[in-house]
């Protein structure tokens, strides 16, 4: 569990720009006050990270890319729509590295894995599809809607669609952990 709370951290700090970005929106309801902003704490994060002499990974340096790259179109040409991509962009990366087998077990303990690899593997391409369809709907919501209801929204699902998931995640696999091992039961909290 330490493991998947770690991993979404890191994901947290991915997104971290864009999360400001949509708050000082919010507050302000200037967007190119709201992209410098984001793009300063993207600029902030990776020079923190350097002057630490910290590791940064790769999804870190893709993130950047993306802020001041999208940010810097949206200044040009101030269409808000460039920044409010990065999320699609951020979510199919994401979706592509979970289409690889195996990605989901540094993530489980060893006797969910032991009794049950197989609804692992399923739920493994579960999350890549709602990787896949959170790119999608961002992308359905930044051509159709404006800011203001793309940054609710997406504020919104981005939160509940990932923690459903996990909830149900977690009770099918208890589920058919006992199912299949009943000794788990008496073992259980």
């Amino acid at each position: 569990m330490k493991n998947l709370f770690d991993s979404g951290k890191l994901l947290l700090l991915d997104l971290a720009s864009t999360i400001f970005f949509l708050i000082a929106y919010l507050l302000t309801k200037n967007v190119p006050l709201s992209v410098a902003l984001g793009m300063a704490l993207g600029i902030a994060q990776i020079g923190w990270q350097l002057a630490r002499k910290s590791h940064i990974g790769t999804m870190q340096w893709l993130s950047l890319c993306l802020v001041v790259g999208l940010g810097g179109v949206t200044l040009i040409t101030d269409d808000p729509r460039f920044v409010m991509a990065k999320p699609s962009l951020i979510y199919g990366v994401v979706g592509t590295v979970m289409l690889k087998p195996g990605w989901m077990k540094r993530y489980m303990p060893p006797v969910v894995l032991e009794v049950m690899p197989d609804v692992v593997g399923v739920f493994e391409f579960v999350w890549s599809g709602l990787m896949f369809l959170s790119a999608a709907l961002n992308v359905i919501v930044v051509l159709n809607f404006s800011i203001l209801t793309w940054a609710s929204f997406m504020s919104v699902y981005g939160i509940v669609s990932k923690l459903g998931l996990f909830f149900i995640q977690y009770a099918i696999m208890r589920y058919v952990g006992f199912r299949r091992r009943p000794d788990l039961l008496q073992a259980s909290p």
